[in-house]
This record gives C-alpha cells, sequence and structure tokens, in this order.
C-alpha cells in the first residue's frame, strides 16, 4: 500500500468583514493593533463599519505593493484565496479604488515611519565596518501611469516641440547596508534633483552610523549636514573637487588655501639653524 502524507493548514483570521485583512507572514510585522492604532491617529478609521473597513484596505495597499505586476481584482483574490467557506465579500475594482481614496496616504506614511529603521544587530556581518554601521544613499527614476491625475504632480519630460515618454517619480533612499533595510526614503517629482530629497533623510543618521555615497552627493553643505548629525561618511567625489576639511572639535579651519598645505617642520622655520641643518632648496657645503 502506497502511504500518503495529509498536511492540514490552520488559519487564524479576523472575525467578519475584516477577515480578509491578511498579508501572509507579513502580518505579524504589520499585525492588527498597529494598523488600527495609525488609523486611529490618522483620523482614518470607519466612521460607520463598511464591507471594507480601513483596516483590511491597509493590508490591500500593503498586497499592492507585493503584487505591483497584478490588477486589483487579482491582488484581492490573493488576499481571500486560503479563506474557501468564508462568506466573503467580493468587491468590484470601483469599490476597491474608492475605499483605497478614502484612507488616502496618511496611514501608510505613519505606518512607514513607524516601523522603518535599522535592523542589522550589533557586530553582523556585512552591516558594520569598525564599530560603525554602514547606510548608504542613492536615488532611482520610476515610471507613474500617464494620467491627468498624476501628471500635474509628476510631469512628463518635455523637449523643444513635445513631451515624451512617461511621467517620472524620483525615489531617493537611505539602505542599511548588509540587510537592505529601509530606515528613511523621500520622492517626488523628477524635475528636483537628488539632493533636496536627501536632506530629508538627514533626520536618520546618528553617532553610529558611516554612510557611503556616490559623486552626486559630495556637496559641502550636504556633508556639514552629516557632521552636524554626529555620522561619519565616505562619499565618491570627482579629481576636480577641492575638499573642504571638517574642523576636528575644539579647533578651527585655517582660512583659504593655507589649510591645505603641510605645516612647516620646526627646523624649516626661518631663523632656525640648528646642527647639521640643510635648507632643502641650497647646495650642501661640507665644513
Amino acid at each position: 500500500m502506497q502511504e500518503k502524507s495529509v498536511i492540514v493548514r490552520m488559519i487564524e483570521v479576523a472575525g467578519g468583514v475584516y477577515a480578509p485583512g491578511h498579508v501572509g507572514e507579513l502580518t505579524q510585522i504589520v499585525d492588527f493593533a498597529l494598523v488600527d492604532a495609525v488609523l486611529e491617529e490618522t483620523g482614518t478609521r470607519e466612521k460607520r463599519l463598511r464591507l471594507l473597513p480601513s483596516r483590511v484596505v491597509v493590508y490591500f495597499v500593503l498586497a499592492l505593493s507585493l503584487f505591483e505586476h497584478d490588477s486589483y481584482r487579482t491582488v484581492w483574490g490573493k488576499l481571500v484565496a486560503g479563506l474557501e467557506g468564508l462568506a466573503l465579500v467580493r468587491p468590484s475594482v470601483s469599490s476597491l479604488s474608492r475605499a483605497r481614496r478614502r484612507i488616502g496616504v496618511a496611514p501608510l506614511r505613519r505606518l512607514f515611519e513607524t516601523l522603518a529603521g535599522p535592523v542589522a544587530a550589533r557586530g553582523q556581518a556585512g552591516a558594520f565596518y569598525r564599530g560603525l554601521r554602514t547606510v548608504a544613499v542613492d536615488g532611482t527614476l520610476l515610471h507613474v501611469p500617464d494620467d491627468e491625475a498624476i501628471t500635474w504632480r509628476y510631469p512628463k519630460r518635455v523637449g523643444e516641440k513635445m513631451e515624451f515618454g512617461y511621467p517620472l517619480l524620483r525615489l531617493v533612499v537611505l539602505v542599511e547596508c548588509g540587510t537592505r533595510a529601509v530606515p528613511a526614503a523621500a520622492f517626488g517629482p523628477e524635475s528636483e534633483g537628488e539632493l533636496p530629497y536627501a536632506r530629508r533623510l538627514l533626520g536618520a543618521l546618528d553617532h553610529s552610523m558611516l554612510l557611503l555615497a556616490d559623486a552626486g552627493f559630495d556637496a559641502t553643505t550636504f556633508l556639514h549636514a552629516i557632521h552636524a548629525r554626529g555620522a561619519q561618511f565616505l562619499v565618491r567625489s570627482s579629481a576636480r573637487r577641492l575638499p573642504h576639511p571638517l574642523p576636528a572639535p575644539g579647533r578651527r579651519l585655517l582660512p583659504g588655501p593655507a589649510r591645505l598645505r603641510r605645516p612647516a617642520h620646526p627646523a624649516d622655520r626661518a631663523g632656525h639653524r640648528g646642527p647639521g641643518h640643510h635648507h632643502p632648496g641650497r647646495r650642501h657645503h661640507p665644513p
């Protein structure tokens, strides 16, 4: 007789219209209590119980980001795939769209601010260098839909005679090296450069961090702002860049080019002619 194995799964879900509000293992991190607290704080909890409660809509939006290439209906199907046998609502695409607009962006932003941050344990390989937590800042461009409801904020690129391409969103993130966790992020229209968005991330830095960045982030004011947060930095720059060193605590920089010259050795100072003195620019004749 052929042996068989039977696997029985037990899924614990919320009751009633809250049942579809699950995103697999992610629900263990973004739990019900946290989502409810964020909805309450941002004033986006429903005033009367709907077939699509705000908590369920938050998990639906999180699922949209996980399955970015799927339609609303397909993503909803993934949310309820393991809930056979329950009397579940089957909302239309327009109902899901209205529910998403109803809660807005505030609860999702607050969730990110609550959960974002470094996750590497102290000394974890690849995440630390000489006791400093390594983080990196960089930017990218993302396409957004070519729709009038979006292009007012994210305009298309304009040539001499016409617009072209899809509208672009610029995203700049601070990433923890070794884990790829995202402690902070900023985004907006592509017409603004990476540096203004990077300045919005400075609040996530502290004295325990070493920031790595590419040449586009070597502006003096930006480096001074990193230094003011207590963080260290290692930023790539071009050969033509004239660095402006930061003063050590309790010291000040010399004005102008003088700070780039090597300090003179006491024996080379004018008026000092000690035994065995040899001026580097003169021929030395033995006595």
